[in-house]
């Protein structure tokens, strides 16, 4: 299985139970690696891949008009698009709020899994 990744992307986002996290949307940023076919090598053809571009955007347009209570959530809700409409057979995510407490420069969560119960990749 070949792999797509983007690092550090990011993006504003309403997430947070705390009044100021739901006044305005904060800062997030979002290290994704993803399963793509091995036929995208194969064939040089966008068509047999994910396109990383729609991937990016569709985050993009998505959390600025969501609202989630928990980071956690945030993630299960990227995991999902990600398996559901853009065919990821596995996906890694690590999501972290950005300067959300004093002395800390990042608080996130790291979901791991690949779709309907498919075992994960030994190393990526």
């Amino acid at each position: 299985m070949d792999f797509i990744f983007i690092e550090e992307l990011r993006v504003k986002a309403w997430v947070g139970i705390y009044p100021r996290e739901k006044a305005a949307p904060q800062m997030v940023e979002l290290n994704l690696t993803f399963g793509v076919p091995d036929a995208a090598a194969e064939r040089d053809n966008i068509d047999d891949t994910i396109d990383y571009a729609k991937v990016v955007e569709r985050i993009r347009t998505e959390l600025a008009e969501k609202h989630f209570n928990l980071i956690e959530t945030l993630g299960e809700f990227v995991v999902n698009m990600l398996f559901d409409d853009f065919g990821a057979p596995w996906v890694k995510l690590r999501i972290a709020k950005i300067a959300v407490m004093r002395d800390v420069r990042r608080v996130g969560v790291f979901i791991q899994r690949g779709r309907d119960g498919r075992s994960l990749p030994e190393q990526v």
